[in-house]
């Protein structure tokens, strides 16, 4: 891996886990990412509002598109493996390779939550940034109003490593960031906890 940013590739590796694939992204996808976006559930504790209309999601596509080629984020799209249907987003960015260290995004349908999905996206990818990636360290930013997701990367052997204070404004309201890191020695792969 480079000093700045992830290895080339010319499309996402596909990773698989036991119900779930991560795959790359597409056009047909653009009404799944919607779904998730602009859903006011899913994007209450997150760092900008839902989105409005579905050329939000396409600009989001171009975006995560655009991060891929330049090899600052790659952002999978959670698939469940019967249907191929997107049901989230899973995401590695702000590598800074040099330091073997990067941060951890994801957002799953709230129709999808409480059935073990986001668990094993993370999962899948966490082995893959630890495994092929080489990365040493994960970090999480997750506001500590959102307890499933703070018990999520927990129960992964993420650790609180500290709060900060009026981080984000977003929907007219100021939240915090609760920090979590995960070290590769830490993360016990894809044994379920």
């Amino acid at each position: 891996m480079s000093a700045a940013a992830l290895p080339a590739v010319a499309a996402l590796p596909l990773l698989a886990g036991p119900r779930l694939r991560l795959r790359q992204l597409q056009a047909a996808d653009l009404p799944a990412l919607f779904a998730v976006f602009s859903d006011p559930a899913v994007m209450r504790y997150w760092s900008h509002p839902p989105f409005a209309t579905p050329d939000d999601a396409r600009w989001y596509l171009a975006d995560i598109e655009a991060g891929r080629v330049n090899r600052t984020l790659w952002q999978w799209g959670i698939a469940r493996n019967e249907d191929d249907t997107v049901i989230g987003t899973v995401t590695v960015y702000a590598v800074d390779a040099g330091n073997r260290r990067a941060e951890i995004g994801y957002a799953l349908g709230s129709a999808h939550w409480r059935r073990g999905y986001a668990e094993e996206a993370l999962r899948t990818v966490l082995a893959h940034a630890f495994g092929p990636l080489g990365l040493a360290r994960i970090e999480a930013d997750i506001d500590p109003r959102n307890g499933p997701s703070c018990r999520l990367v927990e129960k992964l052997g993420f650790r609180c490593e500290g709060l900060l204070r009026e981080r984000w404004y977003v929907g007219g309201e100021f939240a915090h960031s609760a920090l979590y890191g995960l070290l590769a020695r830490e993360f016990a792969g894809g044994a379920s906890g």
